[in-house]
């Protein structure tokens, strides 16, 4: 969990981590969810914290794109059960890898904040609509929410990554504290093992948030790409585990 917390600071994605080793514990797949939102929410919490302590989140973006992200995720959790999310692993299959060379290729990407160059008029509608689309995918299917979130940040917003990190913690924080809420009432955390989990990934995310508020961009990139990587892996696992 420690881990986990450590590269979700730093680029999004500890869940393609945490998720895997509660499983390997031998957690039935519920509360490997309730226990995994549980522990992320407090490890977001304490990083989001970090981020605001050195003034690095544009807070009216990160609540407005909040408020529409959890709107989104409402939806597509609606949406989930009417519709089979199966066909999304083949457009991330040719999306994801995309992605990774393009981030590859523009060196230049996320080193620098030039967010004062988007219009103050286009900032938040940019927002909401990016934030209720990527809210709606986590609803829907789920990996890789926090890197899209970066990933439209720093190319719609133009934040260098180090901001468009920070401000997914709220974004994130926000959609994590409505799942634990309802998996805690369920009854699905098992507390004996979430709350050293959760230290553990408190820790870590401290830790990842102190090196890329420290290194910026240079210690967030091979991250993210690395995030981009397992996201890339799981997907064609799971398509052919589908087959099997």
């Amino acid at each position: 969990m420690f881990f986990a917390g450590f590269v979700d600071a730093i680029a999004g994605g500890g869940g393609l981590i945490s998720i895997p080793a509660y499983l390997a514990a031998g957690l039935p797949p519920h509360f490997v969810l309730g226990n995994n939102k549980f522990s992320s929410s407090f490890g977001t919490l304490f990083a989001a914290l970090r981020y605001h302590q050195e003034k690095l989140i544009d807070l009216p973006v990160a609540l407005v794109s909040a408020a529409f992200a959890l709107a989104g995720s409402f939806a597509g959790t609606r949406a989930v059960l009417l519709v089979d999310p199966g066909f999304l692993r083949w457009v991330l299959i040719v999306l994801v890898p995309a992605i990774t060379v393009f981030t590859l290729l523009n060196q230049d990407l996320g080193k620098h904040d030039r967010s004062g160059t988007v219009a103050h008029g286009a900032k938040y509608p940019l927002a909401a609509a990016a934030a209720a689309l990527i809210g709606f995918y986590d609803g829907f299917f789920g990996p890789g929410t926090g890197s899209f979130l970066i990933l439209f940040y720093t190319l719609a917003l133009r934040y260098d990554f180090v901001t468009a990190n920070a401000n997914t913690k709220v974004v994130n924080l926000a959609s994590n504290a409505a799942a634990v809420v309802t998996f805690m009432a369920a009854g699905k955390v098992l507390y004996a093992i979430g709350i050293p989990a959760a230290a553990c990934g408190i820790a870590g995310n401290l830790l990842g948030a102190r090196l890329a508020v420290k290194r910026g961009a240079r210690a967030i990139r091979p991250v993210f790409v690395g995030v981009l990587a397992l996201l890339f892996a799981k997907i064609v696992y799971d398509l052919i585990a589908a087959r099997l």
